[in-house]
């Protein structure tokens, strides 16, 4: 048992005994937790000290308790966190830390993950400095970022989690105009780098996918979103390739030559593709799709080691683009 597993062990001891005598003893918290006595009183120095435990001893029962009357705001609203983890899995979380920040430009999130860090760095007894020393050896790099205005991301959640509807002024990239939207949010995705609200739009009495960045104002309605099933995003939303995928999905059969087919095979384009080694040593992969643009893009980075087997339509739109990307190279140079 690792002391995690300790820390909430004894939390659990002794709050279990709120409802017999009242106490727990030394003696018993030793046989429980199958440790020593100098062990023992670390842990719960520990947990009285730097994660606000209101746990006090009674010479007259000789056991512990929590304290009835806690001394300050931080004893009273103690509570560990409500999952079990192990040593090994915190320092995984914490390692998140930095992804977390930069999921929101505003930090957003980390703002409202702070007191659960810090409790976490807490539990692995790290030093401030140590911690700041430990994150500085993780590096996330995220490419091609666009960063959301945090007064909108914090709005959008919020409207999610309240079941609010959401009044929106929307930039339109494919036709470059500014609309209104008045829309019911159901789930926020974060997809390459850049966030996107799935939400239900009155307007187009559809489900639709807009991206964060692209809101120029936004405004909580007191209006009751419209309720649609995870099931239902899932079929709109997550059957095929891309972030603006789609119900009507075609497949995708992309032909990787032996020089990268090893690199290939351990991709995951999407969670429903298929794919085989031939015997040749190349790769084939199948990957349903419903809008083929931001796929011909990714097919591009391979454009001289892969070959678009069908369908004939994907086939000539990666063409076109490769043909399009050569002309612009040789007008450069």
């Amino acid at each position: 048992m690792d002391r995690t597993e300790r820390f909430y062990k004894i939390e659990m001891l002794i709050r279990s005994r709120r409802s017999e005598s009242g106490y727990v003893s030394f003696l018993e918290l030793m046989e429980e937790l199958g440790v020593s006595r100098a062990t023992l009183r670390r842990d719960l120095e520990y947990l009285r000290d730097r994660m606000d435990a209101p746990i006090v001893y009674d010479r007259y029962h000789n056991g512990y308790m929590f304290d009835a009357q806690p001394r300050d705001k931080a004893q009273a609203s103690h509570e560990l966190p409500g999952v079990w983890f192990s040593e090994r899995e915190i320092h995984a979380l914490l390692t998140m830390h930095q992804l977390i920040g930069d999921l929101d430009e505003g930090g957003v999130l980390a703002r409202h993950l702070q007191p659960l860090l810090e409790k976490l760095h807490g539990m692995l007894g790290t030093s401030e400095t140590e911690a700041k020393e430990l994150m500085k050896r993780v590096k996330i790099i995220s490419a091609a970022r666009r960063p959301v205005p945090s007064k909108f991301f914090e709005m959008i959640g919020a409207a999610v989690i309240k079941r609010k509807r959401l009044q929106l002024r929307y930039r339109s990239r494919g036709r470059k105009v500014d609309g209104d939207r008045e829309v019911s949010p159901q789930r926020l995705v974060h997809y390459r780098n850049t966030w996107y609200l799935d939400a239900w739009c009155h307007q187009a009495d559809a489900l639709r996918r807009f991206s964060l960045d692209a809101i120029k104002t936004a405004e909580m309605l007191d209006k009751r979103a419209k309720d649609v099933s995870v099931k239902a995003l899932e079929a709109e939303f997550d059957g095929g390739y891309g972030a603006f995928s789609g119900a009507k999905l075609q497949w995708a059969s992309l032909r990787f030559d032996p020089d990268v087919a090893e690199w290939v095979s351990r991709e995951i384009w999407h969670p429903n593709q298929q794919g085989e080694t031939l015997d040749d040593g190349s790769y084939r992969l199948g990957i349903p799709y419903a809008n083929p643009t931001e796929l011909a893009l990714d097919i591009m980075r391979q454009a001289d080691h892969v070959i678009v087997e069908s369908p004939k339509a994907l086939a000539e739109l990666v063409g076109r683009k490769v043909t399009a990307a050569r002309a612009k190279a040789r007008a450069a140079t």
